[in-house]
């Protein structure tokens, strides 16, 4: 599959259709934490593990996931639009300047829900990241599985690829130390249902012929190269 097209033809510059007046009503969706965000805090918290750490949340929308992380993470995030401005959050569109939060590094870097809009600036993207991180960090990402017999392909995604090479993509810049769906749903899209959600947040495992027709989307546990 390859990335839609903007109305002028070129590959991907749909993303530029795009900024901050569209996302700043669209982020507020996300103001609830979701099931996608509660398990990526969950992830976040074992790898923590108790440790005080620095965490930065690319595409951090509504800064959700800093309610739902322990208080030995200090968290930081960026986004092409902040609802409520704070010192630990920064308002930038990275698809047009680096990622970056004042020369820090970090421990965790967290982009849940974010590649699909990179256009084709995904391995400029992969790059940035992997030069954030400190010696021995962690980035937990997530990407769709565009595989899924009801795969939702979002009009403002620009970066539409089978998983199978964003994940070839990404071990250029990172070593994949786990690879796991976010949840399995045959009706596509997050879970709703309570025992569907239950079932799936504790389920951090690939289930053979299952999981490659049924996984939503799938999370990357990567440390740096």
């Amino acid at each position: 599959m390859s990335s839609p097209a903007a109305p002028d033809g070129r590959p991907g510059s749909v993303a530029e259709q795009y900024k901050r007046d569209f996302w700043i009503q669209e982020n507020l969706k996300h103001v609830p934490a979701h099931y996608r965000l509660q398990k990526t805090a969950r992830i976040v918290n074992n790898v923590a593990a108790g440790r005080e750490c620095d965490l930065l949340d690319v595409g951090c929308g509504p800064a959700t996931l800093m309610r739902l992380t322990e208080p030995n993470i200090n968290y930081y995030g960026i986004d092409i639009a902040i609802q409520q401005p704070a010192p630990n959050l920064v308002e930038v569109d990275f698809l047009e300047t680096p990622i970056q939060f004042g020369g820090q590094r970090f421990d965790i870097v967290v982009a849940q829900g974010l590649f699909e809009y990179m256009a084709d600036r995904q391995e400029q993207k992969f790059a940035e990241i992997a030069g954030l991180l400190r010696p021995g960090g962690t980035f937990v990402l997530t990407y769709t599985n565009f595989g899924h017999r009801r795969a939702r392909i979002f009009e403002a995604f620009s970066n539409v690829q089978p998983f199978a090479g964003f994940r070839s993509s990404l071990s250029g810049y990172f070593t994949i130390d786990r690879c796991f769906p976010t949840s399995h749903n045959p009706s596509g899209g997050q879970p709703s249902r309570a025992l569907l959600k239950a079932a799936n947040m504790h389920l951090n495992a690939n289930i053979p012929i299952i999981s490659p027709m049924f996984a939503v989307e799938y999370f990357l546990i990567c440390s740096p190269r």
